[in-house]
């Protein structure tokens, strides 16, 4: 008779070799290891420092911005929807950033219809839920692939100082979902002020309730506020940092405020193209309000250190598998640690604090 093989303890470490093996893919494909070897989040982040008057020690993307603070409250119905404890501690201090799509930070507001919102909330189990919005209702691309063909066809080719057409066509063929969003860009009115902005998820996330019952929902903050669009006047003569002047006056007459509402998928919603938009005719839910209260310049900030990784995420909640939610963790770590290493340098363009030290 054969002697018995021992696969009873085999069996029960498989499981954790399959975690082992998982994480360590994880951590390859954000270095740049694995995958597809065309496209690391190191090149991302090359991409988009030549695209524009990158700045050291300023984030790789959205470089212009200004920092907030205030509170986030959930409302009952957040509770019934997922168990994170930020849907169900009364109130919760937030910090925010606002910001603007250029890589220059010093870039004209009116120059770019996007604007965009990030936020930290830490509750008071210790559990930290970052997010990461823009203006925009739909991303640009559906993978990152698209996206990055599409910022490597609009940089100026040296000969001309301008991006080549025919490039960009052939980035079209090949990712026809970015025609949308080059319409929406040409057309969307800008926004006068960042407190009558409403800022978009547009990649998807799981929330799972008490029951274990999971719902796929993409999120955005809208604004009390009603939205006025830059008049052509202002387009023309606006003062290059109106946004943040005008933030500045209307919370020195009262707080701003933003609901939070989330749009529930239905089986057969892209859950995993954020190119693509859900019927408004989908389910939502006001789960919290987002009261902003003060506004300080991001260089001497609490916002400027922090990287709105948008895959940190607490219980409760979890991130979907769309792909450009992926790549935009791993690039925004790439832009964190470049920018890290500046400052620590002392090759920062920002402003010296007293002490020395980049603020």
């Amino acid at each position: 008779m054969p002697t018995p093989t021992p696969r009873g303890p085999m069996l029960l470490l498989l499981p954790i070799f399959l975690i082992l093996a998982v994480v360590a893919a994880l951590f390859a494909w954000v270095g740049g290891w694995i995958g597809n070897r065309d496209l690391t989040p190191q090149k991302m982040m090359d991409t988009a420092q030549a695209s524009g008057k990158q700045q050291p020690g300023f984030r790789r993307a959205h470089s212009k911005g200004v920092c907030f603070d205030g509170t986030f409250a959930p409302t009952p119905a957040a509770a019934k929807l997922s168990t994170a404890r930020a849907f169900s501690q009364p109130s919760i201090a937030v910090i925010g950033r606002f910001s603007a799509s250029s890589n220059n930070p010093y870039a004209p507001d009116g120059a770019s219809p996007v604007r965009g919102m990030a936020v930290q909330l830490k509750t008071d189990d210790g559990q930290d839920w970052r997010i990461a919005m823009n203006s925009f209702p739909f991303f640009a691309a559906a993978t990152a692939q698209g996206f990055q063909a599409m910022n490597e066809a609009g940089q100026p080719d040296p000969a001309t100082g301008k991006p080549d057409p025919d490039k960009m066509k052939a980035v079209l063929a090949a990712h026809p979902e970015i025609a949308a969003f080059q319409a929406w860009a040409k057309t969307a009115p800008r926004s006068d002020s960042l407190g009558n902005t409403r800022f978009n998820g547009v990649n998807a996330f799981r929330l799972t309730d008490a029951q274990g019952v999971d719902r796929m929902v993409r999120w955005s903050m809208r604004p009390r506020a009603p939205f006025a669009a830059m008049t052509p006047e202002q387009l023309k003569s606006a003062d290059a940092n109106f946004l943040g002047e005008d933030l500045e006056r209307r919370l020195a007459a009262g707080p701003l405020v933003w609901d939070m509402v989330v749009q529930i998928a239905a089986p057969g919603d892209p859950i995993t193209d954020p190119s693509k938009a859900w019927p408004d005719s989908r389910p939502e839910a006001t789960i919290g309000t987002l009261t902003v209260v003060h506004a300080e310049a991001q260089a001497t900030g609490p916002c400027r250190d922090i990287n709105f990784d948008p895959l940190i995420l607490p219980d409760g909640i979890a991130g979907s598998d769309d792909p450009i939610l992926h790549a935009r963790s791993a690039a925004y770590s790439v832009s964190f640690n470049r920018r890290e290493r500046e400052i620590s340098a002392g090759k920062s363009a920002y402003p010296t604090s007293q002490n020395g030290s980049a603020r």
